[in-house]
């Protein structure tokens, strides 16, 4: 474990604050102090550069939405600080650059004059306007109208999909999204009851169902939700769901074992987690990890949620002392750098 985390620290900016916030013991100033950088060096900065003037992300043969909306999600998974000028500056471009409109040809991020929502406002899908509501809680834009009308969207079962009210059963995708950009929101604006009771049916939805399973039978609801994915754009897997639970605080469910399970399954040898997967086709810019090969994405997560479900795998004090002693003086690297529908009904 201290060797992964070693190879955690000797990383990006972006990772390696991540790592000492969640696996080590390090002060509260050395662990500001490196996410500082991540405005400046690697897949943060070079996030922040690639914005166009018009506040969007583009990608030849993608459309704007798609991009912005994907990459702007990496962005807060990178930790950046909102309150950081350069982040603040990319936000108010977004913000007043581009409005949600649907002229015939699709829902697009368009001009203002254009008329429609801003980006943080969301469109009319729940697993995109999951998305908008996460980033817009995130960068200091929490959006009322958005959080209430995701609840209202909320079905029986407990979670949601794309594709109600024609379908009414939802869909572990959709769910994850909309539970995040809750979660977000409740973060930003302290908890409420009506949101934290959204929150918990659909954290119930996922855990009736093991975070993988059909509840009908028992039987694995799509393979693809055993696949670790980074990044996941819309996509569900157990990873995801689990580092979810941990960053909403809550207690370790019994549910949850076989998901955690799986997670155990898949640490190599080595101490570290490969990418099973990844939806980054749409991205602005490029991450330095590939298919089956060891993943520094999935090992910060991996092992944050082992952290929080099994208190025996922290590090001990001795380990943490001379890992922080360590990682003080240091000076790393700094890393390199479509939605669709719903595919399938998989939480019958």
């Amino acid at each position: 474990m201290v060797d992964t985390i070693d190879w955690l620290l000797e990383s990006d900016p972006a990772i390696r604050w991540q790592a000492m916030r969640d696996l080590t013991d390090a002060s509260a100033a050395l662990v500001s102090s490196e996410r500082s950088r991540v405005a400046r060096q690697g897949i943060g900065a070079e996030i922040l550069k690639l914005q166009q003037a018009d506040g969007t992300w583009r990608r030849d043969h993608a459309p704007a939405w798609l991009t912005t909306l994907f990459t702007m999600q990496l962005l807060r998974a990178t930790g950046i600080d909102p309150a950081d000028s350069a982040v603040e500056a990319a936000m108010l471009r977004i913000e007043n650059g581009v409005r949600w409109n649907d002229l015939e040809s699709g829902w697009e991020l368009r001009p203002p004059e254009t008329g429609g929502n801003t980006f943080f406002e969301g469109e009319v899908e729940p697993c995109i306007n999951g998305g908008a509501l996460a980033l817009a809680a995130y960068f200091g834009r929490p959006a009322d109208g958005l959080a209430h009308r995701l609840i209202r969207e909320q079905l029986e079962d407990g979670g949601w999909n794309c594709e109600a009210p024609e379908s009414t059963r939802s869909s572990f995708h959709t769910t994850i999204c909309v539970l995040e950009g809750l979660l977000e929101y409740e973060c930003a604006m302290g908890p409420t009851p009506e949101v934290t009771s959204s929150r918990r049916r659909g954290e119930e939805y996922l855990l009736s169902r093991s975070l993988y399973r059909r509840l009908s039978t028992g039987e694995i609801a799509n393979p693809e939700f055993l696949q670790l994915a980074f990044p996941p754009r819309y996509h569900y897997d157990v990873l995801r769901a689990l580092d979810y639970f941990r960053a909403a605080g809550n207690e370790p469910d019994p549910r949850m074992a076989d998901a955690v399970g799986v997670i155990r399954s898949k640490r190599h040898g080595d101490g570290r987690w490969l990418l099973d997967a990844s939806y980054g086709e749409a991205l602005a810019v490029a991450l330095d990890e590939s298919i089956h090969r060891p993943s520094r994405w999935n090992a910060l997560r991996a092992l944050r949620v082992l952290r929080w479900y099994e208190p025996s795998s922290r590090l001990s004090a001795k380990e943490a002392t001379r890992l922080g002693s360590i990682r003080a003086g240091r000076t790393m690297t700094a890393g390199a750098t479509g939605h669709t529908q719903e595919q399938a009904f998989e939480n019958i």
